[in-house]
């Protein structure tokens, strides 16, 4: 889906600009707040692409939007990183409701 995204915008792909540090576990059952507070801390900017990200727009890709608290984290070392821009696309989000 991303490389797709990127050709046709003509964007470059980056797909280990952000790591997952550590096993936090699933956050599968877990409430809005729990999300998030299991992936604080769970993520940082991989240092060999630190650089790809300083003073660049980025967009963040991800199939599945269940509270945002991944796309949050993504976003946050991104922007710690120097992204000046950060977006999120997604292709469905979960109703919790439904």
């Amino acid at each position: 889906m991303r490389r797709k995204l990127a050709r046709g915008l003509g964007l470059d792909v980056i797909p280990d600009a952000v790591l997952r540090t550590g096993d936090k576990g699933s956050t599968d059952g877990l409430s809005f707040d729990e999300r998030f507070q299991r992936l604080d801390g769970a993520m940082s900017v991989n240092p060999r692409q630190a650089g790809q990200l300083m003073g660049r727009n980025v967009i963040v890709v991800d199939d599945v939007m269940t509270s945002g608290a991944t796309l949050a984290a993504v976003a946050e070392v991104c922007h710690a990183a120097g992204a000046t821009r950060i977006c999120v696309l997604t292709l469905a989000r979960v109703d919790k409701d439904a």
